[in-house]
């Protein structure tokens, strides 16, 4: 009575413990994309995956299969990637455009975060106070005073109060306009309206000749520079893990390079001894993906016992 007993003791433990390890396999994986954005290295989409300084801005949510930036301003959707111009493009439901014109408390990145506005990111601040305003007022620096407002792309302005009908409906004067040219785009940029005494912001980008008259079809989003490290170089090690189908990742406890590859196995190069070498294959294969059947037949045995 007391071996059954300890028999079947055994075997759920077994069962437990096979359905364990198969969980933490599936959960290691690192997701190829989100939504309709392929994910590559330095992207991530949780804890693991892509570069670790990214980790913390860029997620994916896997109900909603969306891809976000965060930043101490809000959320925001990423709704491209150009990984060969490293470039991600984003959009804010608080700004302005020629569809909808609503307040907004503005857009900022963190001080420390691994990514700058981009140079064909163009900021204009709608319906600002022309007396309180700083946007304004020019700036002291060791080379005289500089102005917040571009006046060689007053046009801009023009455009927007009055071909953008969203905006032109308001009936704003067009002196209350700027387009923003801060002095510095770098990651702690700030554009915080309440103390810009603005109203509302709109951000554009890749803005061609031949599209200045036409605010209607104009990129209305963000677009943000990345940089893969200091040096700006490409890990080798990563274009290695993703040419055999890995995902580029890192260790969460010691932040070191691994390759996540395909059944959530981690390696320190690629993938490619998963198709190189059955004799390799087989044995991540049966650790892998034969959990859940191994289990339903630990589980069948422990049933079947008197």
């Amino acid at each position: 009575m007391g071996l059954k007993h300890s028999s079947s003791s055994s075997l759920f433990f077994l069962i437990l413990l096979f359905l364990l390890l198969s969980s933490q396999v599936s959960s290691q994986a690192c997701l190829k994309t989100c939504g309709q954005i392929p994910i590559k290295y330095p992207l991530g989409t949780g804890s693991g995956c892509g570069d670790t300084r990214f980790t913390r801005y860029i997620k994916c949510d896997p109900d909603q299969q969306t891809l976000t930036l965060t930043t101490h301003t809000g959320c925001y959707p990423i709704t491209s990637v150009d990984y060969t111009k490293q470039i991600i493009y984003v959009t804010d439901s608080s700004m302005s455009t020629c569809a909808c014109t609503r307040p907004s408390q503005g857009f900022g990145l963190d001080w420390d975060a691994p990514f700058s506005f981009h140079d064909d990111t163009v900021f204009t601040l709608l319906d600002c106070s022309v007396d309180e305003s700083p946007v304004f007022k020019p700036l002291s620096n060791s080379t005289g005073r500089v102005s917040l407002c571009d006046r060689q792309s007053s046009s801009i302005c023009n455009f927007l109060y009055s071909n953008c009908r969203a905006i032109s409906l308001i009936n704003l004067q067009e002196s209350t306009c700027c387009v923003y040219v801060p002095l510095d785009l770098g990651p702690s940029f700030e554009m915080d309206l309440q103390k810009l005494r603005c109203s509302s912001y709109s951000g554009f980008y890749n803005l061609g000749p031949a599209q200045e008259s036409h605010p209607e079809n104009w990129n209305y989003g963000i677009a943000l520079k990345y940089k893969f490290n200091v040096f700006d170089e490409y890990p080798a090690v990563c274009g290695g893990c993703e040419r055999s189908n890995g995902a580029c990742g890192y260790n969460t406890q010691t932040s070191s390079f691994v390759c996540n590859c395909p059944g959530g196995i981690n390696t320190t190069s690629d993938c490619f001894f998963l198709y190189n070498s059955a004799s390799i294959v087989l044995p991540w294969i049966s650790r892998a993906w034969m959990m859940y059947p191994m289990s339903l037949v630990v589980f069948w045995t422990v049933m079947s016992l008197p």
